[in-house]
């Protein structure tokens, strides 16, 4: 005798649903802790640089202004290619369909 496969109940279904979303929302949960972890630990080693001497903290914000000053004007040459991709982008464009 062949047993047929019956069909789950809507409650099985929606449970096993929330234990999926239980469990994705835990991984998520699990990865953000370990992230802030490692960076708990990147600043404990940065104030321990500092204490110690071995950083300059005066030396260290002149450093990230320049960074950023740098991130800017990199900013600003992505924004005007992308313009500049655009146009050549129209132009093929045109030409492809004056063709």
């Amino acid at each position: 005798m062949r047993k047929t496969p019956q069909a789950t109940p809507p409650e099985l279904d929606r449970l096993e649903l929330t234990i999926r979303r239980l469990i994705e929302s835990h991984e998520l949960w699990e990865k953000r802790a370990l992230a802030a972890e490692a960076r708990i630990r990147e600043l404990e080693d940065a104030i321990e640089d500092v204490s110690a001497g071995r950083l300059d903290p005066v030396a260290l914000g002149d450093e990230m202004r320049l960074l950023q000053e740098r991130n800017s004007s990199l900013q600003d040459r992505l924004v005007r290619a992308h313009a500049a991709v655009e146009r050549m982008m129209a132009r093929l464009q045109f030409t492809a369909e004056e063709r």
